[in-house]
């Protein structure tokens, strides 16, 4: 439990430990160097990060997946003679199934899928907070930036990517017994799987939009319109969310410990084109949806007993 707490709140530990670094005048050397180096040369979130294995291996991982628990459902093998896009749905409130099965090998992932490389994409702007961004590259996740695609992929047989596709947009509609995603519009990833020749992954993460509350903002609603406002401006939004809290099952920021399933299904086969037409990429998707759909319509009976209505693509 701990170890979730810790990561739930790892963002502002991090701030307040380059707070305390701070305010040692002897360290201002060192510190204004290391934010020289992050803001001006330091490419590395584009360039596939600095993963370590290690750190991905760490026990710390494991036990933060075991606390839902987090657990990984492969469908069938991956030959690493190729790159891949990894679609992850849904979105949920953070992606804590996304952060345990793709950026750490608490749920096993290297062992189930040998010679892939995974690396888990997110907002730059996570990588303009000090330590914190270092926490992540380590981990391997990187940019979701167009760049930072190409460069991952470009990198060799094995190298993927997985983008949670829904987004912010996403994690509005993420409610315990729901399954609403976003999807129909975003083509992005679609396109830059045909661009570089790399198979495309569907993983859909029965449990994932069960570990949070989120407060009712309907569409229409003053609060969905301030969301989406922010959404705008900012490139993420902030759901109202809550969960447990550490002496409590009631309140608080940590996730409800609620067991979470991703399934990665079967690879969909793309042919390489460095300008497909829009044609193509809506072919592409709905081989990828209808793909997507048979992962939910065949495990949302074991993995989803308690789901309110069915899987929903909502725009």
């Amino acid at each position: 439990m701990m170890v979730v707490a810790v990561w739930s709140v790892m963002i502002p530990i991090t701030c307040f430990v380059w707070l305390m670094l701070c305010s040692i005048p002897a360290l201002w050397p060192f510190l204004i160097a290391y934010l020289l180096w992050m803001f001006l040369i330091d490419n590395s979130p584009e360039l596939g990060g600095r993963l370590s294995p290690w750190f991905r291996s760490l026990s710390f991982w494991k036990y933060f997946a075991d606390y839902y628990p987090a657990s990984l459902l492969k469908e069938c093998d991956l030959p690493a003679d190729r790159p891949y896009v990894f679609g992850y749905h849904p979105h949920g409130i953070i992606g804590m199934g996304a952060m345990a099965t793709f950026a750490t090998e608490g749920t096993g992932f290297s062992e189930a899928f040998p010679g892939i490389k995974p690396h888990l994409l997110t907002l730059v702007n996570n990588f303009h907070v000090p330590l914190y961004r270092d926490i992540l590259m380590a981990l391997g996740i990187s940019s979701v930036s167009k760049r930072s695609c190409s460069n991952i992929l470009k990198a060799g047989p094995g190298s993927a990517i997985t983008i949670v596709v829904g987004g912010a947009a996403e994690s509005l509609s993420a409610r315990p017994g729901t399954a609403d995603l976003t999807l129909r519009r975003r083509l992005g990833f679609i396109k830059v799987a045909i661009q570089h020749g790399a198979d495309l992954v569907p993983v859909f993460s029965f449990g994932e939009n069960d570990i949070y509350q989120q407060m009712p903002n309907e569409k229409g609603t003053t609060v969905y319109m301030l969301q989406k406002k922010f959404q705008s401006m900012f490139g993420f939004t902030l759901p109202l969310f809550h969960g447990r809290g550490l002496l409590n099952y009631n309140l608080g920021l940590m996730p409800y410990r609620r067991r979470i399933v991703s399934v990665i299904g079967r690879p969909i086969h793309v042919q390489k084109c460095e300008k497909p037409s829009l044609e193509e990429v809506m072919r592409v998707q709905k081989m990828y949806i209808e793909e997507l759909t048979r992962i939910w319509n065949t495990y949302k009976d074991e993995f989803a007993k308690t789901r309110l209505r069915e899987l929903s693509i909502i725009d």
